[in-house]
């Protein structure tokens, strides 16, 4: 079973609220919803929700259970970093605050020096770096 650099990633997290998520994710980021699931009344039919671009080899899973749910605990330094290789474009952070997001500093001065840090709904924390992954 070889894992390489091609190898695809799924980030799986609890969502509160999947259509927040969304609307953050989605209508904010950019990211496109390559499978969705409603979850039912019987234990175990999850809500899922799953984000990414068709060019990358990673998506972001969005689960909730409607009979059990399980509340996101996110820490400061549960991140997920972009590397944008650039200057972070103002409009895509307003674009992430109008559609739920909350701009916060990091308790790392690196990310708040390199970058620009946005929590989704859900309380995780979207990185947006300038710098190359390369020099980073």
């Amino acid at each position: 079973m070889p894992i390489d650099g091609r190898s695809h990633l799924r980030i799986a997290r609890p969502s509160r609220d999947p259509a927040a998520a969304e609307r953050f994710w989605a209508d904010g980021f950019g990211l496109s919803v390559v499978w969705r699931t409603e979850g039912g009344p019987e234990p175990g039919e999850h809500e899922l929700l799953m984000l990414g671009r068709p060019d990358a080899g990673w998506h972001l899973e969005l689960v909730r259970d409607p009979v059990r749910p399980v509340e996101p605990r996110p820490t400061e330094e549960d991140l997920l970093v972009i590397y944008v290789d650039g200057p972070v474009p103002d409009d895509l952070v307003a674009r992430l605050e109008a559609h739920g997001g909350r701009r916060v500093l990091s308790p790392n001065p690196y990310w708040n020096r390199w970058g620009v840090t946005v929590q989704d709904p859900d309380g995780y924390r979207l990185v947006l770096c300038e710098r190359g992954w390369s020099n980073a």
